[in-house]
């Protein structure tokens, strides 16, 4: 049997509808994935946005592998390890002035449930019940029931719809909607009974990598400061620089009192999510009283070769060769969307930071469950690109070793598929 026929017999694939076809991959190397074949591919979506500096960099795996030697896993509760620590504290320093803590979990949607536990808990830690959470219409926070809760109702969750608790969704905010917006959301705000509002801040991702105000989010969350509601940004997609600075936080002039984080924090090398938390959410759990204690954990938890890859990963950041890097990603991908954005056979391209997306007018609304994006994968895959589509959706989030030539590539094909294909 051969590899695919094996992994049709044997694997469950997530995402994968019947007669989805697999492509096996032997090797990766920087920006580019191998098949079984010996095809060669542009990974243009960073493998799920995880991939920050490339496939298989020997300074991670070289770490990684270190590691490995020393200390390979210990149990978390009661115990610690250097690469925690030290990754703990950088992240700290990289974080918003007013993140003390973090929290170590497995993946994005363990980082979303801790914090939604996170939030519950403060409250009932006070003798509070505060029952409500608000969050953006098209968000998508995960898919443990905590975080599918939070997500935009149907499409990926509607066998589950039943089990999810209430959430308040609100439009993302532009300046035509402002006033709307903020109106609605102070009036939310006053009932008292918000537990927290969470967020993907500026960039919505499985939605389409839709764009909204960082401005106004700002407002947003001076309002909860003003009436006491934790807020929440989910920036497992935007963290590390996928919006041009090292957090989508950072361009908010009101900081966020918890941070989720994920898929880039070990450089696409190792599993893990980080809740980071404003000391005064650890504060509400830092007690004698053993109800007061956050009972969650997983069995992996602060996983040091996780911890190993993520420390590695954040020194490649502070190279001068990654800083280049992105900021020339960030220039290009702003000047080949602002060449096509009037396209005939667009509905919309939009960018923010080293994030692309172009949408297809197709039939029927934008949705994961337009086909029509299909069709477009296929072509691209045969030109040796991947741009997995999300519905009519193409998105364009490279690793930032991708070279000038290849981004260029991506982008002569994209106007060659408008012109000859779409």
């Amino acid at each position: 049997m051969s590899l695919v026929e094996k992994d049709l017999k044997y694997i469950w694939h997530p995402f994968n509808h019947k007669g989805t076809e697999i492509v096996p991959i032997v090797k990766a190397e920087g920006a580019y994935i191998f098949g079984e074949d010996g095809k060669k591919y542009i990974d243009g979506f960073s493998s799920w946005w995880v991939n920050m500096h490339g496939h298989c960099h020997p300074y991670i795996a070289e770490a990684i592998s270190k590691q490995a030697l020393e200390l390979e896993h210990v149990a978390f509760g009661g115990f610690t390890h250097p690469q925690a620590v030290k990754l703990a504290e950088r992240l700290v320093n990289h974080l918003p002035h007013n993140i003390d803590k973090v929290f170590f979990s497995d993946n994005g949607s363990t980082a979303n449930e801790v914090a939604l536990k996170m939030a519950i808990q403060y409250w009932f830690n006070q003798g509070e019940e505060r029952n409500k959470f608000i969050t953006f219409t098209n968000d998508y926070h995960g898919d443990t029931f905590g975080s599918m809760s939070l997500t935009a109702r149907g499409g990926f969750n509607e066998p589950f719809e039943r089990f999810l608790f209430d959430v308040e969704f609100i439009e993302t905010p532009n300046e035509k909607n402002r006033e709307e917006i903020l109106s609605r959301f102070e009036s939310l705000l006053q009932s008292n009974d918000v537990a927290a509002f969470i967020f993907e801040p500026i960039v919505q991702g499985a939605a389409g990598m839709l764009i909204h105000s960082p401005k106004i989010l700002s407002e947003m969350i001076a309002l909860c400061q003003k009436y006491n509601v934790v807020t929440i940004a989910d920036e497992v997609l935007t963290g590390f620089y996928r919006t041009g600075e090292f957090f989508s936080s950072d361009h908010l002039e009101f900081k966020p009192d918890v941070i989720c984080l994920s898929k880039g924090v070990t450089g696409g090398f190792m599993t893990m999510g980080v809740t980071a938390v404003a000391d005064k959410i650890f504060k509400a759990f830092d007690s004698a009283n053993k109800k007061h204690t956050f009972l969650h954990g997983h069995s992996y938890t602060g996983n040091t070769l996780a911890c190993a890859a993520a420390n590695a990963n954040l020194d490649l950041f502070e190279t001068e060769e990654t800083q280049q890097n992105i900021k020339r990603i960030v220039k290009q991908q702003s000047e080949f969307i602002a060449k096509i954005k009037k396209h005939p056979k667009l509905r919309d391209a939009r960018n923010f930071g080293t994030i692309s997306a172009i949408e297809l007018d197709t039939e029927g609304e934008r949705s994961y469950f337009n086909t029509e994006g299909n069709d477009a994968y296929k072509w691209f895959m045969d030109k040796g690109i991947v741009i997995r589509p999300l519905g009519n959706v193409l998105i364009m989030i490279p690793p930032y070793c991708i070279k000038e030539e290849d981004l260029n590539y991506i982008y002569s094909q994209i106007e060659l598929f408008l012109e000859k294909v779409a």
